[in-house]
């Protein structure tokens, strides 16, 4: 028994201090401290010669301290085992080659590549041992046998990798696009590697290759994978027409089962402003989709694609199309997106608020479950804001907000108070609430939560009166019911009375963005600058920049102006809402491939 105990503990102790000399050895190596790291790396292998990250760790040990003939001796060694890892062929190869033998070194990487033919397994790690040492043909030859010699095995992430690397694009997407087709990885990952090398532009020539890629993949096997990667592509490449002759070829192979593809499609259209393009997307929708749902949302887009710079006299036969489809649709749960639009076209265009009011309430006594209950009284809080009924709009936030609590949904509800207290003056709850929200889930809140919050705050210990920021609270309740010429008057007011005050940058902003919506975008460019110059330190400059940014890139068509204000956010506001955006179109304007 005692004799079985001492064994037990020796065994122990010997497991303890491997473990030890091991980290000890590999730390040394780190640190550069070879000589130290290869005493612990001759213990380990002497213990245990069958261990190859040991004997590997002292191979390298020896050349780091040049001690190259130590090396090939411990490897000539070695591979006079007939059952020696076929790595350690590569090992002495490659320890001829930093003697500047190359000639010896070939022999034992085709040695290495041999022993594939005896265990077709050992591919990936002669793949990836020569992939190591920046030896890509080798690789490459070493994954190729192994799949040829056993089919069941697919090393075409690795080979596309090491295509890429060789600057060989059109052997690389094949075998990402292999990957796909025999969906051994997710086509999100593939992409994401794929996109590195692309940009928008379709001439850049690794767009040329992938579209021809995929154009010889769809001749050779017609399936509609291809069409959806050259829709992808087209779609990168902002080529919308292109992309939707791919998604309808797609609808007519698959029926309503691709239906959110053509959604997606127009999504991204209408975000882009490309109104042309949209347009026949929503009415291919309409015309061909059994889905009542999805035909309801297109023409609601149409409508939306309308109402874009519409005056007055067309709101008439817009309101018309409204009606005739609630005459159609009726007001049913399955048509909430419906009855809120129109409340929000009656509203905010119409300025009509009280039948739309009377709509959205008629809804609330529909069968809804607690996401509809939750939108529709969302949507009609929004309207009574607008009718500055602030009262009522604050009971159907609270109810949401309370109902919803943990969900974006309840988050939005909760700023919908804050801003609706706001706007009444209460400035004390509204901050209460930001407080909350300024730990959101959703990015967008949280950094709406805080600037409003900084507003109130900052403005409220300057002046016990408030009497800057109460204008300034009437200034964006104007903005929010469509107002501008009122709201840009009252901020005009601030400027010219409120001159030093804190709440100055707060208004050239606001101003800016309001200036910008009417068009008057010399204007806005001098609030921008102002901004700038004279509040480089505050919490707005760096929104003052992307505003300048995206002014003189989507409007004034100046890019390399636009290029220097993106440039700012990412040297000088690191944490900022904008840097991503900005670093984006810095890099596009700069001409690289975007991912």
């Amino acid at each position: 028994m005692r004799y079985f105990l001492f064994l037990i503990t020796y065994s122990l102790f010997q497991t303890f201090t491997c473990a030890q000399e091991d980290f000890l050895a590999k730390q040394y190596f780190n640190d550069g401290e070879y000589e130290k790291a290869l005493v612990f790396y001759e213990k380990l292998v002497a213990k245990s010669p069958r261990r190859t990250d040991y004997a590997e760790g002292l191979i390298a040990s020896y050349q780091q301290l040049e001690r190259y003939t130590d090396a090939e001796t411990f490897l000539l060694k070695k591979i006079e085992d007939p059952y020696a890892f076929p790595t350690f062929f590569i090992e002495l190869g490659y320890n001829y080659t930093l003697q500047d033998q190359p000639e010896k070194a070939l022999g034992f990487y085709e040695q290495a590549i041999q022993k594939i033919n005896e265990n077709p397994n050992f591919g990936y790690s002669v793949g990836y041992r020569f992939q190591k040492y920046a030896l890509l043909d080798y690789a490459i030859q070493a994954y190729n046998k192994a799949m040829e010699l056993k089919p069941d095995l697919n090393y075409d992430f690795q080979l596309a990798r090491i295509y890429g690397e060789k600057g060989d694009v059109e052997k690389m997407y094949s075998s990402y696009l292999n990957l796909i087709y025999e969906g051994r990885t997710s086509r999100s990952n593939v992409l994401r590697n794929i996109d590195d090398f692309i940009s928008e532009d379709p001439a850049n020539t690794n767009n040329v290759l992938l579209k021809k890629v995929l154009l010889k993949k769809a001749q050779k096997d017609p399936d509609v994978l291809w069409n959806e990667l050259l829709s992808w592509l087209f779609i990168q490449q902002k080529q919308y027409n292109s992309a939707f002759n791919q998604e309808k070829a797609i609808y007519k192979r698959t029926g309503e089962s691709s239906l959110d593809r053509l959604e997606n499609l127009g999504q991204i259209v209408l975000e882009e402003k490309n109104y042309t393009s949209a347009i026949p997307i929503f009415e291919y929708i309409v015309e061909n989709s059994n889905n009542p749902v999805a035909k309801l949302n297109a023409q609601l887009h149409l409508i939306d694609i309308e109402l874009e710079g519409t005056d007055r006299k067309k709101l008439e036969s817009v309101e018309k199309k409204f009606q005739a489809l609630v005459t159609e649709y009726g007001v049913q749960s399955r048509s909430l997106q419906l009855q809120i639009a129109y409340g929000n076209f009656l509203t905010f265009k119409k300025e009509n608020p009280k039948p739309a009011i009377a709509m959205l309430k008629e809804c609330l006594v529909l069968p809804l479950g607690r996401m509809g209950v939750a939108y529709v009284k969302l949507a009609l809080g929004d309207i009574l804001v607008y009718d500055q009924k602030f009262n009522q709009a604050l009971i159907y936030f609270t109810q949401v907000q309370k109902s919803l609590k943990n969900d974006v949904l309840g988050q939005d509800a909760r700023f919908k108070v804050a801003q609706t207290s706001f706007y009444k003056g209460d400035f004390d709850w509204a901050l209460t609430q930001l407080k909350v929200l300024r730990g959101s889930t959703s990015q967008l809140i949280a950094n709406d939560a805080m600037q409003l919050s900084l507003l109130i705050s900052d403005n409220s210990l300057e002046d016990s009166t408030q009497t800057a920021l109460k204008k300034y609270a009437r200034a964006d309740l104007l903005a929010y019911q469509n107002k501008n010429r009122e709201a840009i008057e009252t901020l005009e007011d601030i400027l010219e009375n409120h001159k030093g005050e804190k709440i100055e940058d707060e208004a050239l902003l606001k101003q800016g963005e309001l200036l910008e919506a009417q068009k008057s975008y010399e204007a806005a460019e001098f609030n921008y600058k102002k901004i700038i110059a004279f509040y480089a330190d505050g919490i707005l400059a760096d929104d003052a920049h992307f505003a300048l940014g995206e002014l003189y890139r989507n409007i004034l068509g100046q890019p390399e102006k636009a290029k220097t204000q993106y440039e700012k956010i990412i040297y000088n506001y690191q944490d900022s809402y904008y840097f991503p955006k900005a670093r984006k179109h810095f890099r596009m304007l700069r001409g690289d491939a975007i991912n």
